[in-house]
């Protein structure tokens, strides 16, 4: 794509979305740091329906803690990986208290540090509840990047250093959120739907569905 493809395909994207965020489901900072965790290899609708509950009594590091890893496998049992998830997050938020005051960190490189949290999980972090300029490379943007044309790349993190050079300045902070929410609705994975798409003239996939396809 050129720079004027790239900036009229974010512009058109946020016309019609002017203020994109996450569909996970948090109050604070912490619990949007717990809820990415837990959304590795799951929906955001099946993490938030696993900790409206949790939520409701959890709001700090502290309160995980002391809950506990088997009363947070309680919560979490519906989700994939849930024993995985559950160790890393006590073990997180067991940091937080000990060493940020439990307080979570504007700072990607404090946040990789943490167990489970990996880059696409700290620039979530970063840009949902610090509004940092960051983007977080996850199977729909990596998708979408490369069969758009937008930001090509073999990896989760070459799409995104295209993302961070070619995303233009307006559009720097929700870019991720609208590439994700394009990606899980129009851009799908095994049918994408071009015939409704509203930069679909801008778009390089050469293979575009046109037509909507009966069930």
């Amino acid at each position: 794509m050129t720079k004027a493809d790239i900036f009229e395909f974010f512009r058109r994207l946020a016309e019609l979305d002017p203020s994109p965020e996450t569909e996970l489901e948090f109050g604070n900072t912490y619990q949007l740091l717990v809820a990415v965790v837990l959304s590795a290899q799951a929906t955001d609708v099946g993490v938030n329906k696993a900790t409206r509950a949790l939520f409701r009594t959890v709001k700090t590091p502290a309160q995980m803690v002391t809950l506990g890893e088997d009363g947070l496998k309680e919560h979490i049992k519906t989700i994939g990986l849930f024993n995985g998830k559950a160790r890393n997050v006590i073990a997180l938020s067991e940091i937080l208290v000990a060493q940020y005051g439990g307080e979570v960190p504007a700072d990607r490189d404090a946040l990789v540090e943490l167990p489970g949290v990996g880059r696409k999980t700290a620039n979530v972090v970063m840009n949902c509840a610090f509004g940092a300029e960051t983007f977080a490379v996850d199977t729909h943007i990596f998708r979408v990047g490369n069969r758009t044309g937008l930001a090509k790349g073999k990896t989760p993190l070459a799409v995104e250093k295209q993302l961070e050079k070619k995303v233009p300045a307006p559009f720097r902070v929700g870019a991720h959120h609208w590439l994700i929410l394009h990606g899980r609705y129009i851009c799908k994975a095994r049918t994408p739907e071009c015939w409704r798409c509203p930069v679909v003239d801008l778009c390089r996939f050469k293979d575009k569905v046109l037509e909507k396809r009966g069930k």
